[in-house]
């Protein structure tokens, strides 16, 4: 991969020269909610980043494996690259870390396979200026019928604190999402997720708290207060058919409330079952924004 550093150097200097100055009409819209979560963004294709532009949206999260592409060449990355140049949002996050075969737990586990994913991963996410990856990859690190958790939990400690390293190196954060257990058999609660963060204790390797897992799960807005020293980057969505906010009028007060009162500086991705994504988005954002402004 020879191509790699004279295209670190071509494309971060494009992404720090100001290609994404935030169109005025975001930029009111952040102002107007103050300092706390200015910068949310839609989990979706950078496909869509002029919908959600006009809406008044921050960024775009994309998809680790269909954007950032570690399992294809310097040739195909720098295809996805172009669309960076042409959007008009950053892409800050990426999720959908790991395909399901890439096991992190289990009698078959691929580390070094999955530390070699990284490398790529993260350093491919420092060219196309993305801040953090999330690690949610349910498939990737459940934990096989009959193993040990105890087990389990160590050997994912132990790859959590390999590939820590390597997203320092890039200046990229990983992101740990609890999912609920419908999902996953690992990792279900904003709790479990910062036992891992802090056996792992490192400033690159943090903990995500997905608003719609932990309705799905009955989680108190208190564990956002009580671990919001670990969170780095979040999600929402509805409970109720993992819904855009708005839909059905859920009441996200109390969990924003929570990240206000943890000093909570990072970002919020919506990540939901989009019914028309031109047509929602920006209703989406005006319930978010109302119910913000009354924490």
């Amino acid at each position: 991969m020879k191509t790699t550093r004279r295209h670190f150097l071509k494309d971060s200097a494009i992404l720090t020269s100001g290609l994404f100055l935030i169109p005025g009409n975001i930029s009111a819209l952040a102002a107007s909610a103050g300092i706390f979560l200015d910068k949310i963004g839609i989990s979706t294709s950078i496909a869509n980043n002029g919908i959600l532009a006009d809406a008044g949206y921050t960024f775009v999260e994309e998809n680790v494996r269909n954007f950032l592409v570690p399992a294809e060449s310097e040739t195909v990355f720098e295809e996805k690259l172009s669309l960076i140049r042409q959007s008009k949002l950053p892409v800050e996050a990426c999720n959908v870390f790991l395909p399901g075969n890439l096991k992190c737990t289990g009698p078959a586990i691929l580390h070094d396979e999955i530390v070699n994913w990284s490398e790529t991963a993260f350093r491919r996410a420092k060219v196309a200026g993305v801040k953090t990856i999330v690690f949610g990859s349910g498939g990737a690190r459940a934990i096989p019928e009959g193993f040990s958790r105890e087990e389990a939990k160590k050997q994912f400690i132990s790859l959590c604190g390999k590939i820590a390293p390597i997203a320092k190196k890039y200046d990229v954060v990983i992101s740990l999402e609890p999912l609920n257990r419908k999902e996953c058999n690992f990792i279900n609660s904003v709790a479990d997720g910062a036992e891992i963060v802090e056996a792992v204790d490192h400033k690159n390797f943090r903990l995500l708290a997905d608003i719609y897992h932990m309705l799905m799960e009955n989680e108190s807005p208190s564990e956002i207060a009580k671990y919001g020293h670990l969170i780095f980057h979040t999600h929402i969505a509805e409970k109720n058919g993992r819904s855009a906010p708005g839909v059905n009028n859920e009441d996200f007060i109390p969990y924003f409330r929570a990240l206000k009162e943890a000093k909570f500086k990072g970002r919020m991705a919506i990540e939901c079952s989009w019914k028309n994504l031109e047509e929602q988005a920006a209703p989406a954002l005006r319930i978010m924004r109302s119910q913000l402004a009354s924490v």
